[in-house]
């Protein structure tokens, strides 16, 4: 148990910088980037983006 009572203090701590509005607004557009890559990395994904591409050329 000592060790989940340094674990939730730690989280209880952190909360507060996690909690800003700014850090919030950074995290979000890392994950946006980091998902978008993701699709591209995702072979099933990349085949629907090549399909759609494909459709709209012709």
């Amino acid at each position: 148990m000592p060790l989940l009572d340094h674990a939730l203090y730690a989280l209880v701590i952190m909360h507060g910088f996690w909690a800003g509005p700014w850090m919030l607004i950074i995290i979000a557009l890392g994950a946006a980037y980091l998902g978008g890559r993701a699709v591209e990395w995702i072979p099933f994904t990349r085949r629907i983006i090549e399909r759609r591409e494909a459709e709209e050329r012709g």
